[in-house]
């Protein structure tokens, strides 16, 4: 009985969150839908196709990169949670042989 419990409460919580993250997206692509919409009003039938369907998808690509950078701001909520991993030294990094003259 307690494990159907806990997976309605994480239905539950995920429901909430899944709202607010709707909100979230429809706040962020909110000016892109609105000028998709006057776009496609402006054109008239036979402009929707060819330029008018090539200048749709720069629209949609924009509104999803407003998307990611909307969600991807939500999720840093206060920077790194963890050190970033190490990198090796360029400088130990093995020398290249291209424009060196080979010994005879």
């Amino acid at each position: 009985m307690e494990g159907l419990r806990d997976g309605r409460e994480n239905q539950f919580e995920e429901s909430i969150e899944t709202e607010r993250v709707i909100g979230l997206v429809m706040k962020a692509i909110e000016d892109d839908v609105r000028q998709m919409a006057k776009a496609f009003v402006s054109r008239r039938d036979d402009e929707l196709l060819g330029s008018g369907e090539f200048d749709l998808r720069e629209r949609v690509l924009k509104a999803g990169s407003h998307i990611l950078e909307a969600a991807i701001n939500d999720r840093k909520k206060g920077g790194a949670k963890a050190a970033a991993p190490l990198v090796p030294n360029a400088a130990n990094a093995r020398d290249s042989s291209a424009g060196v003259p080979k010994r005879s």
